[in-house]
């Protein structure tokens, strides 16, 4: 069906929208700088894995990353190609599946490489080994999502590496950001060079990792482009990999709630919504972070009395399912729409069924503002995983 793309005012029920124009735009970005810096950028399950929009991330990139068996089963059997894929730990009982659909395999430690690398030569004798290594350095601040923080359950760090790699290492893998500019990056290769660099004439390849948010409008492409230039010039035999999960969907769509309802306590407004942050926009609580409605403004907690200011509560049971404040240029009424921007990245991937709540259909809106339904779902999808 035509939609409006401004309110989206035939939606009546909750609706992840991807903007195919916009997704477009990024995956021109990225390939953009794959092939002005003569390096490889793939895409990341983590952050955003709606295969049925694959088709479209092919004639872009040519192969995706993987941190389980069935992400590195969705990159082998949707996006058609093997994996980059790296876990935390590797089971005895999923191993031989992984690596059949690896191109790239990343060991956490070198007590699972000791375990498993010949096992993975007889089973895929292509897939290429790699080791994460930590190079104690990041600048995310939030320590839920720091790579590095001191206890680190992530990598090999320098003064636990042999002078000698064996012999079927080739790769390291290096991952230390979250929706970082080129600037953190440039810090943080300075350490990776100073760390690791003894040890770059052993190896083939190396990844960089995610979090290099270059979509963002902020975001100083020249210099990542330059870095990578100049790093390749000083290694010319690694092939250097990115593996951005939010840079592919940043700002690509919004997720459309409606008004259910409209409650009042110590002067306090709260709007229920037909969606859940903790179902279906849990970076909002767990960073935390307040997303960009649209149409409104994110004001004060000292504002909160302020006329047509209003809390935005979820349908959960869960209490803290809310936040707030925004304030908007009228009073809400039950049915109208609110659009919370920029929900396409770290959601889809990340929602669940708590309460048993419906979960938001997804839909792909295309340049001429012809809205597919991709999925809707239903009291099955519920069902089915709790049996």
């Amino acid at each position: 069906m035509k939609i409006n793309a401004l309110t989206f005012e035939e939606l009546h029920r909750p609706t992840y929208i991807l903007e195919e124009a916009k997704l477009r735009n990024n995956l021109s970005l990225i390939s953009k700088v794959a092939k002005e810096a003569d390096i490889e950028i793939i895409l990341a399950f983590k952050a955003y894995a709606l295969w049925r929009t694959f088709p479209i991330f092919r004639e872009y990139i040519k192969a995706t990353t993987a941190s389980s068996l069935y992400e590195a089963k969705l990159g082998f059997q949707e996006f058609g190609a093997p994996t980059h894929t790296f876990s935390p730990a590797y089971t005895d009982y999923e191993i031989d599946e992984i690596a059949r659909c690896s191109s790239h395999l990343v060991f956490n430690s070198l007590s699972q490489y000791n375990r498993f690398h010949a096992h993975i030569k007889q089973i895929n004798k292509e897939t290429s080994i790699g080791l994460r290594v930590n190079p104690e350095y990041s600048e995310v601040e939030t320590l839920l999502y720091n790579p590095c923080a001191p206890g680190t359950r992530f990598g090999v760090s320098a003064d636990k590496l042999p002078k000698t790699l064996p012999n079927d290492i080739e790769g390291f893998h290096v991952h230390c950001h979250c929706e970082n500019g080129s600037d953190v990056f440039e810090r943080t290769l300075a350490h990776i060079e100073q760390k690791f660099s003894p040890w770059f004439s052993q190896i083939k390849w190396i990844n960089f990792g995610g979090g290099h948010l270059m979509t963002r409008k902020d975001y100083d492409i020249p210099r990542l482009i330059k870095l990578l230039k100049t790093f390749k010039e000083k290694y010319p035999w690694l092939k250097v990999i990115l593996e951005p999960g939010s840079a592919f969907a940043w700002q690509t769509g919004p997720l459309v709630a409606q008004v259910v309802d409209i409650v009042e306590d110590k002067g306090i407004q709260t709007t229920i919504l037909n969606v859940s942050f903790t179902c279906h926009m849990p970076d909002c609580l767990e960073m935390p972070y307040q997303p960009t409605v649209r149409n409104a403004a994110c004001v004060e907690e000292i504002e909160q009395h302020a006329t047509n200011t209003y809390r935005l509560g979820g349908n959960s049971c869960l209490s803290g399912d809310w936040l707030g404040y925004w304030h908007f240029d009228h009073a809400l009424e039950i049915g109208e729409n609110i659009i919370f921007e920029d929900m396409l990245h770290y959601t889809t991937v990340k929602t669940n069924m708590f309460n048993g709540i419906t979960h938001p259909g997804i839909a792909l809106l295309h340049p001429n503002n012809e809205l597919e339904i991709l999925r809707q779902y239903a009291y099955e999808d519920y069902k089915q995983r709790m049996d």
